[in-house]
């Protein structure tokens, strides 16, 4: 398994994409290597198998940039943060090696949804103690993990990434997941409903205003924000590239 920079973990193909798709085109945009994991296949949902939902995956992935995407297969449906789980996740971060984790919030209301976030937490803290699975490989501390947002959550941030110039890759990820969101594509659902897609991006430009820009989206710190790891993750303000103003002040002085 490749290393990476940033790992960002769901429970289903679309989850990443649904609550901090942007943010990872944003740092995928920027150099740094991102890799996803989805817990499991979507095999259990009303529309798409698990062959539709991972080629659906693959496309997303590419419109995003992100570096590679793997899944755990891990059972839908009945997603739980045992043990067995836990060790799983647990190879793939010490192989992996990020950095940064992007994982789910707790307090969504899917039952996989509420597995995968204990899941992922568990598994960011016990990467970093060697006496824990040793058998999963040399122990790995993520010096940052942040939660993004459910698909039925509005989270209230300790951080909002500016996503304005981003957001496009984002729309076209959601697009990929065609067996989930297109209303022609099965069975009427509340995700294929037109409005579900419509909400999220209203979610999103919420967090956005919050900061003055287009479109933005939240996270919530679990644990300390430290801020140079904050500041290694999203890299220079655009001050630091040229800002025409602080120029022309300098000039004066």
């Amino acid at each position: 398994m490749k290393r990476c920079d940033v790992l960002a973990i769901g429970a289903h193909p679309d989850d990443v994409e649904l609550g901090c798709g942007a943010t990872l085109a944003r740092l995928a945009a920027r150099g740094l290597v991102v890799g996803i994991v989805d817990l499991t296949a979507g095999e259990a949902g009303t529309r798409g198998d698990a062959a539709v939902r991972c080629d659906e995956a693959e496309r997303a992935s590419a419109a995003l940039g992100v570096a590679w995407r793997l899944c755990l297969d891990l059972p839908d449906g009945s997603l739980a943060a045992d043990s067995a789980a836990r060790i799983h996740l647990i190879r793939v971060l010490r192989a992996a090696r990020p950095r940064v984790m992007l994982i789910p919030a707790s307090g969504d209301p899917h039952p996989d949804h509420i597995a995968a976030a204990a899941l992922a937490a568990a598994a960011g803290f016990a990467s970093g103690a060697g006496g824990i699975s040793p058998e999963a490989g040399p122990r790995h501390r993520v010096a940052l993990l942040l939660a993004y947002p459910g698909p039925r959550q509005i989270l209230i941030p300790t951080l909002i990434v500016d996503v304005t110039a981003t957001y496009p890759a984002k729309r076209a990820a959601l697009a990929a997941h065609a067996s989930q969101f297109d209303p022609a594509g099965g069975a009427a659902t509340h995700l294929a409903s037109g409005h579900f897609l419509a909400a999220i991006e209203g979610r999103d430009r919420l967090a956005g205003n919050a900061i003055g820009v287009e479109s933005g989206e939240g996270f919530q710190a679990l644990g300390p924000l430290a801020a140079d790891e904050v500041a290694w993750l999203l890299g220079p303000p655009a001050a630091a590239v040229g800002n025409p103003a602080a120029d022309c002040e300098r000039e004066k002085s």
